[in-house]
């Protein structure tokens, strides 16, 4: 069992930065792929990225892999999302997800966290 709750969601002015963090809960945490998803209103939720358990291996969604980048520190049971050159499109509600596959579809994920609000305005 995992628990996950994302943290650092905020409101940011277009062309700004924010770090997204995510704490996970349970002693396997390296066991699993990390990733994020995001659901703007509307739309289907999104996969941005995903990391491996021991952090040598990210894929990101084609559209942010230029803008976000993924870590983790698996001693502190934590993975980032880091957001630069935001856009008011990113806005959205952040989710961090764990599962045992690299995967860029929701169902392969088994755990999730309820979410942060990021808002970009301009």
């Amino acid at each position: 069992q995992v628990q996950l709750v994302e943290s650092g969601g905020g409101l940011v002015q277009a062309g700004g930065s924010l770090r997204l963090s995510c704490a996970a809960s349970g002693r396997t945490f390296s066991a699993y792929y990390m990733a994020w998803f995001r659901q703007a209103p509307g739309k289907e939720r999104e996969f941005v990225g995903v990391i491996s358990g021991s952090g040598r291996s990210i894929n990101y969604a084609y559209s942010m892999n230029d803008r976000f980048t993924i870590s983790r520190d698996n001693a502190k049971n934590m993975v980032y999302l880091q957001m630069n050159s935001l856009k008011i499109e990113d806005t959205a509600v952040y989710y961090c997800a764990a599962g045992p596959r690299i995967a860029t579809v929701r169902y392969e994920y088994d755990y999730w966290g309820q979410g942060t609000q990021v808002t970009v305005s301009s």
